[in-house]
């Protein structure tokens, strides 16, 4: 990681540059948390005005699920890339290439005219945001490098990736009935050329490593065409025209590009991805339960807007408020209650309660019945889930980076982001294609199509809820007791003792 605040001058004493660097630092964790709200929004703000730009752009229903998928696909694909990148040339270059590519992306997808124009936009968007989100966590550690600071940072990270996606169902739900779907996209670019203008200004460039020092051309490809495969593999399986032989197709070739981009790993000299990360069980097993943890998270988003608008009737601006409670809560908890708590019990602990939390409100949505209300079947859900991924979301991201050495931060942000992508995509395709062929099946026994809807994302919600059962028996089991705040002062130490030497031979200031 290589981004920091903009130093005053390198020989000046502590107690005159403390007063400029805390509000200039500051402005730049801003600046980072706002591209990644826009990733996380762009990424849900379309779910509501989808039938909108369905009937607007022409597209057939299948061809709908590629608002969605293109930009996924670009995304999980890259972002390991991405991260590696940051390390080679500067976190502050793709950073702000990043920024760029996805506010110009956005322009193109708010002016598009045609199906096609919206799909390559979407997938423009998830180029640029798989560049800037790579190399986002490697630079607030970089910011915020000493323990207590870095988990108040991390708790506004944690927010902005928690609460973003229910903030972009209000938001898809307020700007479609109210300016037009366009604006969905066409908000971001103001905000992107500003928050250009402030990452140029706040955030310092540092040499990275160098192309020759580490660019390893096959291995990006390999993982770059296996990441992408495989998302593509999920999503399509979710399509009405689905193969079971071509899905087992697609499936094997992903597995086999994924399966020579680990042997080359295992022998180039210069890994893009260097397999010892996994050595470390913290990192592992933290990152398993993210892709667990989103895969249900924004499955309970996605099923439960289906549920507000298909079965309770709820429009699209309905639909968006009803989210309301989730950010609310789960601002207070990433921002204010959870950093004290993980400071008091440890990371391991908010991680499991948030996990419980989450469990909860999946069951309960479970039993939300055909003729259910929303004061009674579906705020206290909300609740569970804004206090629980407020809690779990930023420990989990917190014990996946902590395990990482200074030198990997672009690298183990890469593969943090990758795992939460991940688990979004296959959160949403799984769970989707379960409650598309359980309504299915109850249609044609008979049930009615508001009660066979019912029942689909029921099982929906059930699956959703294995994943979070998973994910704390692995957490549980497997997370070390008290591993956070053991592990939080050796990295610091590292990253303080790197910033003042700089030393070339030192890994640690790369990208």
């Amino acid at each position: 990681m290589t981004s920091t605040i903009e130093p005053t001058t390198s020989g000046s004493a502590a107690p005159s540059t403390g007063p400029s660097v805390q509000p200039s630092r500051a402005k730049a964790l801003a600046v980072l948390c706002v591209m990644q709200l826009m990733i996380i929004l762009d990424g849900t703000v379309v779910t509501v005005a989808l039938p909108t730009i369905q009937s607007d752009l022409g597209f057939s229903q299948a061809g709908l699920a590629w608002v969605m998928n293109s930009y996924l696909i670009a995304f999980a694909g890259l972002l390991l890339l991405a991260g590696r990148i940051g390390d080679l040339i500067g976190s502050k270059r793709v950073f702000v290439a990043g920024l760029t590519v996805f506010t110009a992306a956005s322009l193109l997808c708010g002016v598009a005219t045609s199906s096609e124009v919206l799909i390559a936009g979407r997938f423009l968007q998830g180029v640029g945001g798989a560049l800037a989100s790579a190399v986002i966590l490697g630079m607030i550690v970089g910011l915020y490098p000493a323990p207590a600071e870095q988990v108040r940072a991390m708790g506004v990270y944690g927010f902005t990736s928690a609460g973003g996606a229910s903030i972009g169902l209000i938001l898809g739900g307020v700007i479609t009935q109210t300016v037009g779907w366009h604006w969905s996209f066409l908000i971001n670019v103001p905000i992107g050329v500003v928050s250009v203008l402030l990452a140029l200004r706040l955030l310092k460039a540092q040499p990275g490593l160098g192309l020759g020092k580490g660019a390893d051309v096959l291995g990006a490809v390999l993982v770059t065409a296996g990441l992408s495969l495989s998302v593509y593999t999920i999503v399509q399986t979710a399509e009405p025209t689905a193969e079971l032989l071509r899905t087992i197709v697609l499936a094997v070739v992903s597995v086999l590009l994924l399966a020579g981009f680990v042997l080359r790993q295992a022998r180039v000299t210069q890994p893009l991805l260097s397999l010892h990360i996994f050595r470390n069980r913290q990192v592992t097993v933290a990152n398993l339960v993210v892709v667990l943890l989103f895969a249900a998270g924004f499955g309970f988003q996605f099923m439960t807007a289906l549920y507000l608008q298909r079965v309770l009737g709820f429009d699209s601006l309905r639909t968006g408020l009803a989210f309301l409670p989730a950010p609310i809560l789960g601002a207070v908890m990433s921002l204010f209650i959870g950093p004290r708590l993980i400071a008091r019990f440890g990371g391991r602990a908010l991680l499991l309660a948030g996990l419980g939390a989450l469990l909860a409100a999946l069951l309960l949505m479970s039993q939300a019945p055909v003729d259910g209300s929303y004061l009674v079947n579906v705020v206290a859900p909300l609740l569970l889930v804004g206090g629980g991924t407020g809690a779990a979301i930023p420990a989990a991201i917190m014990l996946a980076m902590s395990g990482a050495e200074p030198g990997d931060a672009g690298l183990a942000s890469g593969l943090n982001n990758t795992a939460q992508q991940a688990g979004a995509a296959v959160g949403t395709a799984v769970l989707a294609t379960l409650a598309a062929s359980r309504t299915a099946v109850q249609a044609t026994e008979g049930a009615s199509p508001v009660g066979a809807l019912r029942d689909g994302y029921s099982v929906a919600f059930v699956a959703a809820s294995a994943f979070v059962l998973a994910a704390i028996v692995v957490g549980a089991t497997l997370l070390r007791r008290g591993a956070r705040r053991r592990r939080s002062s050796s990295p610091a130490s590292a990253r303080t003792t790197a910033s003042g030497s700089r030393s070339a031979a030192h890994p640690s200031r790369r990208g």
